[in-house]
């Protein structure tokens, strides 16, 4: 029984891609040539590792237990090749991105120009995920979290800061007039996320002397989805510096309670496995993004 890595490299995609259909584009191979290869592998393992139906696979419980395996063994070859890349200072081979929607928009979008012309050779995948990913699960390489960081499983790389302003567009602001108490927000639209609930805690002290935590009025997952409607005047949103700055130079958005707020800034760290030695194309990606950023808005 001699176990290729093709082999390998096949079952791993069908798994992540959900289907042998789609396996076989991304493989850049024929649907019955990825399946005659999944077979060849489940007939030298002598055991089943994906259950067919019409509509989707699923993984055996011998399929769930080799697939880890198969991961590690595909990561340690690639992690020889991009040794050797390393000692030719040419960073190769895809890398998975994964950040919040507006981080991508803002921040990564106009810098993968750059990027790309300084490395050629890395392939970029950028997706896009509103809430805490498993990097391992959805085979990312490295993830921009903004925020303290939980997760001590991970290596973390501080990439800058954002601060925080309550914004609302002047069509709001003419419709429904300014607040100029804390406490008057409460009669106005607060446009805020249903998930974390810590993305509530506005920088400013309500009446009891401690941070104010919104009750939205409007709620969303994607700060993205905020910035538009707080731009359609629909409400007053709390926002990242990043996100904003345009629309702020343009006054398209105009900060609010400028001396009540208080200076809170929120971490963005790049996070990579902690067991995984940081190879040279992840190294690429962070220091390029952490030179870009350094002395922009979202500094302060």
């Amino acid at each position: 029984m001699k176990v290729t890595l093709d082999e390998l490299q096949t079952f791993a995609t069908v798994v992540d891609a959900g289907s042998i259909t789609a396996a076989a584009q991304q493989l850049g191979q024929t649907v019955s040539g990825t399946s005659r290869t999944l077979g060849r592998l489940e007939e030298k393992l002598q055991t089943t590792l994906l259950r067919r139906t019409t509509r989707r696979l699923e993984l055996t419980e011998e399929g769930r237990a080799f697939l880890g395996s198969a991961r590690e063994i595909i990561e340690a070859v690639e992690g020889a090749e991009e040794q050797m890349v390393a000692r030719r200072e040419r960073p190769s081979g895809r890398l998975r991105v994964d950040a919040a929607t507006p981080f991508v928009l803002h921040v990564i979008a106009p810098l993968v120009a750059g990027y790309r012309e300084r490395y050629p050779q890395v392939e970029l995948e950028l997706n896009s995920n509103e809430g805490i990913i498993d990097l391992l699960e959805r085979r990312t390489d490295v993830a921009i979290r903004i925020g303290p960081l939980k997760d001590s499983t991970l290596h973390s790389r501080p990439i800058g800061v954002s601060r925080l302003r309550v914004l609302a567009s002047p069509a709001y602001l003419d419709r429904y007039g300014q607040p100029r108490r804390v406490e008057e927000l409460g009669r106005h639209v607060r446009l805020g996320f249903n998930q974390p609930e810590s993305l509530n805690v506005w920088p400013l002290l309500g009446p009891d002397n401690e941070p104010y935590r919104v009750v939205p009025t409007i709620w969303a997952s994607s700060g993205e989805t905020l910035r538009h409607l707080a731009l359609e005047g629909v409400g007053i949103v709390c926002l990242s510096d990043f996100m904003t700055r345009e629309d702020r130079d343009t006054g398209r958005l105009v900060p609010l309670f400028a001396q009540q707020t208080q200076d809170v800034r929120q971490p963005i760290n790049a996070v990579y496995y902690r067991n995984t030695a940081i190879s040279s194309r992840i190294a690429s990606f962070v220091d390029y993004l952490a030179k870009a950023v350094a002395g922009t808005e979202m500094q302060g």
